[in-house]
């Protein structure tokens, strides 16, 4: 039988260019272990490279970010989940596979939402291990494909998540167009900087852009805000006045939280919308005007024409192109993104000498669900930088309302240490599912990962249950 010589740290072992192949990272710190691994992906068209220590790991992914890494949790000098949240924080796109024999059910979670592709727990089939690392290598092949149209800006938002790539396609295709457009989206998420990036991307981003929010505006003054008033058309009405769908002429209307507006104004709306004309109040006289509106809510609108709140005739005429904005909390890596953009800004305007945010403070920021979205991140970056000093932000320094929270309140984490981390994942997995509607992309999103493995995970245990 042919002798096999144990590779030395840091040799590339796989038997490929290294030049043209993948770069894989193996972190792991028992030499035997490290040893069969090699040993095992020899023939794999791969640059295998082996470090021991999370240490060498995190110089190494700044060096050279791999394309996957096999981290072991149980390091020497770092506990691998704080490798994980660095080496995501900086580099979003290296797929991550955590080998462990000691995880308990916190770290399982943590490690899932922190953006770990797969588990593989102690001892496994070498058969699993190529499995794993071939379909990490297809994703991130895919990825790749991808990341040729990925934008990490576009007219006024910050975010380089998948979902916030096709919001952006969205947009360019319907900016040019004259339909009506209904933006959704939890309060928070950047309905206005939606309207003005369609206004940006159309004929019309040479015209004015008029913005009016209509939970704001009494009811008895909205009709005046929108249409206008003359002179003497009620009491304070000293002069006359042009409303909001006047000064848009020639450019974009933006109603923000539409079903605010009472049913009598709907009505005047409709009319607006069908004709293109404006009456102002107390006036006789009808203006035509050019108007490219745009609405947006943070309710269901269906929902709210069942209810009887909203015309289902005005509905049909402003749900023409209906784009939904994607909640915080189903942006992955954006999070972090955003909160160091927004810890930039606030540290300038404040005078302060922030530069970086740590890695327990990152991984609270990651955990947090955001039901304020972008608004409470930027919120809570700002008061870190009012209330401390730099240059690092550490967990303490949050609001309390995030970093009180431990992973144990989460829902799908119920401390079951006696458990086997099989069992754990997988109810950290079905509770995801279950919370999304069934939804199993919307769950792998939540827990941080590729829908593929949720798919790939919940069919093998189909077949386990009906064998």
């Amino acid at each position: 039988m042919e002798s096999i010589s144990k590779p030395k740290i840091g040799e590339y072992a796989a038997a490929s260019d290294s030049n043209t192949s993948p770069h894989v990272l193996l972190v792991e710190d028992n030499p035997n272990l490290a040893w069969t691994y090699q040993r095992i992906l020899a023939k794999e068209p791969i640059a295998l490279e082996h470090v021991a220590t999370g240490t060498d790991a995190l110089s190494r992914v700044a060096a050279e970010p791999p394309a996957v890494m096999l981290l072991d949790l149980k390091l020497p000098d770092i506990h691998g989940l704080e490798v994980l949240q660095r080496t995501l924080a900086g580099i979003a796109t290296t797929a991550v596979i955590v080998i462990t024999a000691h995880g308990g059910v916190d770290t399982a979670v943590a490690a899932m939402r922190a953006g770990a592709y797969d588990f593989l727990t102690k001892p496994f089939k070498a058969q699993r291990l190529l499995v794993t690392l071939r379909n990490a290598l297809e994703r991130q092949r895919l990825a790749g494909l991808l990341d040729t149209f990925r934008r990490e800006r576009f007219h006024g938002f910050l975010g380089a998540a998948l979902p916030m790539q096709a919001l952006y396609r969205a947009i360019e295709s319907v900016g040019p167009s004259k339909a009506a457009v209904f933006i959704t989206g939890e309060s928070g998420t950047g309905k206005e900087v939606c309207a003005q990036a369609l206004h940006a991307c159309g004929p019309r981003h040479d015209g004015p852009m008029i913005a009016l929010n209509c939970a704001a505006i009494a009811h008895d003054l909205m009709e005046s805000e929108i249409f206008g008033h003359a002179k003497g058309a009620f009491t304070g009405a000293e002069c006359a006045r042009k409303g909001a769908a006047r000064r848009a002429d020639g450019g974009t209307l933006f109603l923000d939280e539409v079903c605010e507006l009472e049913l009598a104004l709907q009505s005047k709306l409709l009319r607006f919308v069908q004709t293109g004309t404006v009456q102002a109040v107390g006036s006789d006289r009808v203006e035509q005007v050019d108007v490219r509106l745009i609405c947006a809510t943070n309710k269901d609108p269906w929902a709210e024409v069942e209810a009887g709140r909203l015309r289902e005739d005005l509905y049909y005429r402003l749900h023409v192109v209906p784009l939904c904005i994607p909640p915080l909390r189903e942006r992955g890596s954006d999070i972090l993104r955003l909160a160091h953009a927004f810890l930039a800004e606030a540290s300038r305007e404040e005078g302060k000498d922030f530069h970086s945010i740590e890695p327990e403070a990152e991984a609270v920021l990651l955990n947090h669900d955001w039901p304020g979205n972008v608004r409470e991140l930027q919120n809570a970056m700002r008061h870190v930088t009012v209330l401390h000093q730099g240059p690092g932000v550490r967990r303490e320094m949050l609001p309390s309302p995030l970093y009180c929270r431990s992973p144990a309140t989460y829902p799908q984490a119920r401390r079951a240490e006696s458990r086997s981390l099989h069992d754990i994942e997988r109810e950290a997995i079905e509770a995801a599912v279950a919370e999304s509607g069934g939804n199993v992309t919307r769950a792998a999103r939540r827990l941080g990962v590729d829908p593929s493995t949720l798919h790939r995970k919940r069919q093998a245990w189909a077949r386990a249950a009906n064998s």
